[in-house]
């Protein structure tokens, strides 16, 4: 088959038709260099001129959405390259009601704007970008902290639902400015859907509520993915979200991506894990899990990558090892 271009190939995949290979995509946070957007632009630009990944998933700090309204955070060393909130803004169930509507062209989320821009600029119109964005319970998670949190959506769920209305309008006016800019949509991350944080019924209340009026801004993105944080995940609360690639950790949590395809009629993204492989493993044992991902597909709606981050200190080799992986598929 003819070599395809990253966005055909992609396309192709998300479609079920056949590719030349399957797509591929890493992407990881960039600690310290997430606090300027010509640092994280740069970074984000270099790695992907190194590893010539089928999209750039952009990773700003968590902290980029929710720094206006006072969060403050540092970097202590973390793996992954997450850094620690401290002190919180919202302690008690009123705070919520505080919240005001942020400007997305201004302050952080300005910056990360910003950040876009030099990415676009620095690689040219051919490679797919698509941008991070919490859901309304991660950023209110980051707010308060997750115990607090929780406690007050139980307690109090009226003054928290004031404050998830306020995060959800200013993530919606961001997306809206993020898909003016050629980016080719975003990256949602759902991170309270896990059975033993919250019943179905209160993620309906709490996520759902509040996911669907931002995913509706992004009809215009091609690229839109869900990415499903954690463990023991209500899968079947997403089916029908308005995107068209979903991500999870689907080599510790089930379903498995063949199962995966079953309920969702996108593509599915994933096939290596995080720790126990990409960071901790061989190059061989990388490539056996990309292969086993393409045997379990077919090759067909499948892009290859891990259920969450690269961690930073993870093996070049593993990396390449990764993107080797859909080439000897092929």
């Amino acid at each position: 088959m003819t070599v395809m271009a990253k966005r055909e190939r992609l396309a192709a995949a998300i479609e079920g038709r056949p590719v030349d290979r399957p797509p591929v995509a890493l992407w990881r946070h960039w600690p310290v260099d997430d606090q300027r957007p010509e640092d994280l632009a740069w970074a984000a630009v270099k790695f992907q001129q190194q590893y010539d990944f089928d999209f750039v998933k952009v990773t700003p700090a968590s902290s980029f959405c929710v720094r206006d309204w006072g969060a403050t955070d540092e970097w202590r060393g973390h793996y992954h390259g997450t850094r620690e909130y401290d002190p919180r803004v919202v302690t008690s169930a009123e705070d919520w009601r505080r919240l005001e509507p942020l400007d997305p062209t201004q302050g952080a989320l300005g910056a990360q704007l910003e950040a876009l821009r030099l990415i676009r600029e620095g690689l040219g119109p051919d490679v797919p970008i698509i941008q991070t964005v919490f859901g309304p319970l991660s950023q209110a998670k980051n707010l308060a902290g997750q115990p607090r949190m929780l406690a007050h959506l139980r307690q109090a769920p009226e003054a928290i639902e004031a404050g998830l209305r306020t995060i959800q309008g200013t993530t919606r006016s961001f997306v809206e400015a993020v898909l003016q800019l050629e980016i080719d949509g975003i990256f949602y991350a759902v991170q309270h859907a896990q059975a033993h944080l919250l019943a179905a019924d209160e993620y309906r209340r709490f996520g759902c509520a509040y996911d669907r009026p931002i995913l509706e801004r992004t009809s215009s993105g091609w690229l839109n993915v869900l990415h499903l944080h954690g463990e023991n995940v209500h899968f079947d609360l997403f089916s029908d979200y308005p995107v068209q690639v979903i991500n999870w950790h689907d080599r510790e949590t089930p379903p498995s991506l063949a199962g995966g395809q079953e309920w969702f009629p996108g593509a599915v993204c994933g096939g290596v894990r995080q720790e126990q492989t990409l960071l901790y493993g061989t190059a061989e044992d990388v490539r056996a899990e990309v292969a086993d991902a393409i045997a379990q597909t077919g090759g067909r709606r499948l892009i290859v990558g891990t259920g969450c981050v690269t961690p930073v200190t993870a093996p070049a080799g593993n990396l390449r090892a990764v993107r080797q992986g859909v080439e000897t598929s092929a």
